[in-house]
């Protein structure tokens, strides 16, 4: 068995007037998070979990302006893509510690921000989410099961006058 890495991103994904995007595990209906993810190897860069994360889980793809030419409905800069320089160390919920070695209960999620038009379309992964929706980021820090997933959408507002 492969085990999670118990470092992963969490990124906020919103659009400029700062409505935020949540989606629903599928493996616990109710739970409404932002896109989240381990590494898949220990040295991959978080910037690169952080990208491939967002395009598994919502089918957004994060594109470097040099490569492309007009950007497809689904794409968005990577310059839009932010580093919020937060970590957050949590107890893993019990019912996932089975996917991570024995003995590791703790996990530092890296949190990242994506600005995308409002009308950017969202193709969830349907193993992994059952529904999203957009709400203001308030009513979407109080939606989330995951404190930490809160704390972050709270942020918001600070994290978008920097850009």
């Amino acid at each position: 068995m492969t085990y999670k890495i118990p470092e992963s991103v969490l990124v906020v994904i919103h659009t400029p007037e700062l409505e935020v995007l949540l989606i629903e595990r599928a493996d616990k209906a109710g739970y409404w998070q932002s896109v989240t993810g381990s590494k898949d190897t220990p040295d991959e860069p978080l910037m690169t979990t952080a990208i491939r994360e967002v395009f598994e889980e919502t089918g957004i793809r994060i594109v470097d302006d040099a490569s492309q030419g007009i950007p497809e409905k689904n794409e968005v800069s990577i310059s839009q893509l932010q580093d919020w320089r937060l970590s957050n160390v949590y107890e893993i919920y019990p019912v996932w510690r089975h996917r991570y070695a024995p003995g590791v209960t703790k996990n530092t999620e890296h949190v990242f921000g994506l600005c995308v038009p409002r009308n950017i379309p969202v193709k969830l992964a349907p193993r992994e989410h059952l529904n999203h929706l957009w709400l203001p980021y308030r009513q979407a820090a109080d939606m989330c099961f995951s404190p930490s997933n809160a704390e972050a959408i709270l942020h918001l507002p600070e994290f978008a006058a920097m850009r």
